[in-house]
């Protein structure tokens, strides 16, 4: 099974990765992980896209969270057997961000982040949750994937609708494993 989790920053993509990862036993890459080296340092695109592209190869079954248009993006979704789209409203997004640094401020053990980038909450992050992430480029490529895929796209708008996708999923591996 391949699982690719995208949508905007502060919706739970990670969480929600971290979680189908542990629930199914697959590999998780979080591509935030990819993106940073210790202190919030870009690493260059070229190794980023090495990383990605040696996981991919590597791996028979996964889960990826994280948009990085040029990390591999359309190969992620090709090779997807679900896509799951985390599209929160900018409050919520803003809400979850601020929960996550009141759990995590100062620390560097977010299992969903580079090892040495501590935990911040500043101006520019703010932005980029409200509006620079939920720029027209961004929502046409959900657009887009949306019109290749929507055969395998699941949508969620909201901490509700991932409650019922979690009981949908455990409805489904009961009924399957009634029958296996």
């Amino acid at each position: 099974m391949k699982i690719a989790v995208i949508g905007y920053s502060g919706s739970g993509k990670s969480t929600l990765s971290r979680k189908l990862g542990e629930k199914y036993g697959l590999p998780v890459l979080h591509i935030d992980t990819v993106e940073f080296k210790p202190n919030w340092v870009i690493r260059s695109l070229p190794e980023k896209q090495r990383i990605v592209a040696e996981f991919l190869s590597q791996n028979d079954s996964w889960v990826i969270d994280g948009n990085y248009g040029k990390l591999h993006f359309w190969e992620r979704m090709e090779q997807a057997d679900k896509i799951i789209m985390l599209r929160f409203s900018r409050l919520q997004s803003f809400l979850r961000v601020i929960r996550r640094y009141q759990t995590y401020k100062g620390k560097s053990n977010r299992p969903d982040m580079a090892k040495g980038c501590h935990e911040k909450l500043d101006l520019n992050f703010i932005w980029r949750v409200v509006y620079g992430g939920r720029k027209k480029e961004l929502r046409d490529r959900y657009q887009k994937v949306i019109d290749l895929y929507s055969h395998k796209t699941i949508h969620l708008n909201s901490q509700k609708q991932i409650d019922a996708f979690w009981k949908e999923e455990e409805q489904a591996r009961l009924f399957s494993s009634l029958y296996l």
